[in-house]
C-alpha cells in the first residue's frame, strides 16, 4: 500500500499562485509514475500535469501549459505542483495520484492506483 498526503491547496485571487505538495509513504518501491488531477464541483476528474513511468517526462493539460509546474524531490517520495497566474476555472479539489502499472496512460485517472485525500484550490475574480 502506498499513502499520498497533499497539502497547500487554499483561496488566492486570479492572477495569483499557489505551491501544492504531494508526500507519498509506504510501498513507494513499487510505483512508477505519478501526477496530479483536479475536480471541479460537478464535473469529472480531469487530468493536470505527470510524470511519466521513469520520470524522464513531463506532461501537462493545455490549458495549463507554461502557468503551472510539476516537480520531484524523489529521496523524499514528494512531488510538487507550482501554479502560477491562477484562473477562476482552476477552482477544484486537487488530487495527487500515484501509478503502480507498468503500463498505463498519464492522462486517465483509471491508470493510477492510489490516490491523496484532495486539497481545495479556489480561485476567485
Amino acid at each position: 500500500q502506498v499513502q499520498l498526503v497533499e497539502s497547500g491547496g487554499g483561496l488566492v485571487q486570479a492572477g495569483g499562485s499557489l505551491s501544492l505538495t504531494c508526500t507519498a509513504s509506504g510501498r513507494t518501491q513499487s510505483t512508477h509514475g505519478m501526477g496530479w488531477f483536479r475536480q471541479a464541483q460537478g464535473k469529472e476528474r480531469n487530468f493536470v500535469a505527470a510524470f511519466s513511468w521513469n520520470g524522464g517526462t513531463t506532461y501537462y493539460e493545455d490549458s495549463v501549459k507554461g502557468r503551472f509546474t510539476i516537480s520531484r524531490e524523489k529521496p523524499k517520495n514528494t512531488i510538487y505542483l507550482q501554479m502560477t497566474n491562477l484562473r477562476p476555472e482552476d477552482t477544484a479539489v486537487y488530487y495527487c495520484a500515484v501509478s503502480d502499472r507498468a503500463r498505463y496512460h498519464y492522462m486517465i485517472p483509471d491508470g493510477y492506483t492510489y490516490w491523496g485525500q484532495g486539497t481545495q484550490v479556489n480561485v476567485s475574480i
